[in-house]
């Protein structure tokens, strides 16, 4: 069987035994996510909603780097779906400035999302939640059920843990499917009410991820030739924080030597856009939303237009003629008619493209995907940070 172009020997002779598979089973893992969610709906329901019910609950979603990045791309969608405050906090900020962000008075739910769940930063988000304030739930969604956060949060009453599938804790460097395990699976705890739904949408979106992978990763192999040097992301709300995680894959799997820049759509043009050269290639993740999509457009034309070698390309969930006379390449999800999903949805199909470009730009550059920084210098699971007992 071949992948993305390539024999599985060829993928391991250049250093990519583990990436190209933990990107290509996503589509099979979500579905096992949606099944265990199903499977424990009622004991997460009594564990969460009771607190959810209380509008003066707050819901943090924390984690470092990747991990973080699913809470900034899923808060904007939850933020409309329940009543409470939902906030995304890295563990990176939490930890070093823990009173700037936790309040000791206001009920919260802490959601961890952990690979490895040993991390540092992890492991002390935790405990100052539970020494700082007073009433906290604890929602543990980790990938691994031998970390450390799983064995904290095992032996506590106030913890709830979500295993993710066993193929998700991604052995590569890069986290792949950990990230939209933990996604799919934030989204559907915080939307139990409207779970049959999601189960239906994620059908689309399963069907379109299928073919991403097997059909048109040939769209991406081209784009890598074009060998620019600099790569930026764009996209608004949901995609904003979804185009932090592409931006990381590529810098992460091109071991830095391509810098990559992420910025909302709207954002870009004040100083960021500096950043173009002619050796940028720019994607912009096109929401479904009609509203928010005209400011995409807008951006879109204006870089065609614009002096300059750069590339653009549109990533888009329908096909949209017009766009072809506004960039250099156009992704589209589907072609067929399927019904128009929210964003936080066409996230998961948008998120494979930047995963399967930032894969074969690493392998283009003469770089292992599984290990691209083989000097130790960055770390697959964090090392080098010292936790101080905090004193309240």
């Amino acid at each position: 069987m071949s992948y993305f172009g390539f024999s599985e020997s060829q993928l391991e002779s250049i250093g990519n035994t583990y990436t190209f598979r933990e990107i290509y089973q996503q589509p099979l893992l979500w579905d096992e996510v949606l099944v265990s969610i199903d499977e424990r709906k009622d004991e997460i329901e009594t564990f969460l909603y009771d607190k959810l019910s209380l509008k003066n609950t707050r819901v943090i979603f924390t984690g470092a780097g990747t991990s973080a990045y699913v809470g900034d791309t899923i808060t904007p969608y939850l933020n409309k779906v329940l009543p409470n405050r939902v906030e995304s906090i890295a563990t990176t900020d939490l930890v070093s400035n823990p009173l700037d962000y936790l309040e000791v008075d206001t009920p919260t739910i802490l959601v961890s999302f952990a690979r490895s769940g040993n991390s540092p930063e992890s492991i002390g988000a935790y405990q100052l939640a539970e020494q700082i304030v007073k009433d906290i739930t604890q929602v543990v969604i980790t990938c691994n059920p031998e970390g450390e956060l799983t064995k904290r949060a095992t032996a506590a009453q106030n913890s709830l843990i979500l295993l993710m599938p066993e193929g998700s804790n991604d052995q590569s460097f890069a986290m792949t499917s950990s990230f939209s395990c933990m996604y799919l699976a934030a989204i559907s705890i915080f939307s139990l009410k409207n779970f049959e739904s999601i189960k239906q949408k994620m059908k689309f979106v399963i069907s379109n991820a299928t073919r991403i992978l097997e059909k048109q990763y040939g769209d991406l192999h081209e784009l890598v030739k074009l060998d620019k040097k600099r790569v930026v992301y764009l996209g608004s709300s949901t995609l904003k924080g979804l185009s932090k995680e592409m931006a990381l894959k590529n810098l992460e799997l091109a071991s830095g030597k391509v810098p990559t820049f992420w910025e909302s759509v709207l954002g870009f043009r004040h100083g960021p856009k500096s950043i173009i050269d002619n050796d940028t290639l720019i994607f912009i993740l096109l929401s479904n939303d009609s509203y928010t999509r005209q400011y995409d457009l807008d951006l879109l034309k204006e870089l065609k237009n614009d002096p300059g070698d750069k590339a653009v390309v549109a990533v888009t969930y329908y096909a949209d003629p017009e766009l072809a006379k506004v960039s250099n390449k156009v992704l589209t999800v589907h072609e067929e008619n399927q019904p128009l999903l929210e964003d936080v949805f066409i996230a998961l199909d948008y998120l494979l493209y930047g995963q399967i470009f930032a894969m074969l730009n690493s392998m283009h550059l003469g770089i292992s995907p599984d290990n691209p920084a083989p000097d130790g210098t960055v770390n697959r699971v964090v090392k080098g940070v010292q936790l101080y007992s905090f004193k309240f």
